[in-house]
């Protein structure tokens, strides 16, 4: 039996979750970069989505949920065969076809994080060959890991919708090959400033609705959980937001558009692995320390490590999703107002079990982003030519402007 409820929410929730990437995040990049490159991070967005979703149907969805190795799933559910129409989750009653798109959609929006960190600069072929094989050797075996079945979901990790699977193999990758590529000309003393803060505003308000999607969708049920994952999602991002605002504020003496909604999405995407198990009072402190950990990180990247990475994927998802996984130990205490540690288990073990899955999912993206990122450069190249970067990559690479008056 299919439950009709649980259907038409996933059905929604996954609209919600590619509306994050389309066009949430290409309008929250693109007002970041200058206006001759706008063009190619739309491009990019777009083409990842495209990418990605053959993919997933190739195969990668196939390894990253099908069968019980402890490693990597298996090939039965490639194309979807062996899937009937009415085939269903026994538990939720879902159709696994919409749990099949339910997941795509993560899968799209995660390497699309990634272009924040080598906006302005990276060939368009490279983009498309770099996506490839990282979601095949990262994300697809991190998905396995955490959520189909792998070792980590064996171990007990609590990771609700994507601290460690979409934040923070996103946020180590971008902090790899922004490394990698090098920073863009005239970084750091002379790079010119958002071209539309705005569309960067209104990006991120379509992030801000996608995300309960992301997050009360990974409930995978119409039900409690989900109404509670949407209220922490709200509370987190919020307070994330106030309190980049407040920095700001007594820094600058003024706030800026950028910066209250950078710090919404650090809110938003610490508070993800944990919005499944924590209650409000949980969600309140995961958004401060989101807000105020994060923003502290952006100003360690660029200002005193000199690393580029344009548009702070790892100081916002890498960390930011990082402290929400270790956070959850503690909030899901019931005492604390959270859905409560399994039975026989402390805070300390699953803390334990949050610090194991935070290492081995770093350290996995750290080395095998390494690897990708040195055959791309070797295979067809990962930067333009300064005369490209100079002119912008959106007439050089795509011949179109994003602004002709």
């Amino acid at each position: 039996m299919i439950d009709s409820g649980n259907t038409a929410w996933l059905l929604t929730a996954t609209a919600l979750v590619l509306f994050m990437t389309l066009p949430g995040l290409a309008l929250f990049y693109g007002g970041l970069v200058r206006a001759e490159n706008l063009l190619s991070v739309l491009m990019q967005c777009f083409a990842i989505a495209c990418l990605v979703s053959v993919l997933w149907l190739l195969g990668a969805y196939s390894l990253s949920f099908s069968g019980t190795a402890p490693w990597l799933g298996n090939l039965d559910k490639v194309l979807l065969f062996g899937v009937g129409r009415d085939a269903a989750d026994p538990n939720t009653k879902i159709p696994e076809t919409v749990f099949f798109m339910f997941q795509m959609t993560f899968a799209i929006i995660t390497p699309a994080l990634i272009i924040g960190a080598f906006a302005e600069r990276m060939r368009f072929t490279a983009v498309l060959l770099f996506t490839t094989l990282w979601l095949v050797l990262v994300y697809v075996p991190v998905a396995h890991w955490v959520w189909g079945g792998g070792w980590l979901m064996a171990k007990g990790v609590l990771d609700f919708a994507g601290g460690l699977v979409v934040h923070l193999t996103a946020g180590m990758s971008a902090l790899v090959l922004a490394i990698l590529i090098g920073p863009r000309n005239g970084f750091p003393n002379d790079v010119r400033p958002p071209h539309a803060p705005w569309m960067t505003m209104a990006g991120a308000c379509m992030l801000w609705v996608g995300w309960f999607g992301f997050n009360a969708g990974s409930a995978l049920k119409a039900g409690g959980d989900a109404g509670m994952a949407m209220t922490v999602t709200h509370i987190s991002a919020a307070t994330a937001a106030l309190v980049w605002l407040a920095i700001e504020s007594v820094k600058f003496g003024k706030p800026s558009v950028v910066g209250i909604v950078t710090g919404a999405v650090a809110g938003l995407a610490t508070i993800t692995p944990a919005s499944g198990f924590v209650g409000p009072v949980g969600a309140l402190i995961i958004g401060l320390a989101g807000g105020t950990i994060c923003y502290g990180m952006v100003m360690l990247v660029k200002k005193r490590f000199r690393i580029d990475d344009s548009l702070d994927v790892f100081a916002v998802h890498g960390v930011g999703g990082s402290i929400g996984v270790l956070l959850t130990a503690i909030f899901v205490d019931a005492a604390l107002g959270g859905a409560g540690l399994i039975e026989g288990r402390s805070v300390a073990g699953q803390l334990g079990i949050q610090i194991t899955g935070v290492i081995a999912v770093l350290l996995w993206s750290l080395l095998l982003t390494y690897v990708i990122a040195k055959a791309v450069q070797a295979f067809i190249g990962l930067r333009v030519d300064s005369d490209t970067e100079e002119q912008g990559l959106d007439l050089r690479l795509h011949g179109e402007r994003g602004y002709n008056m």
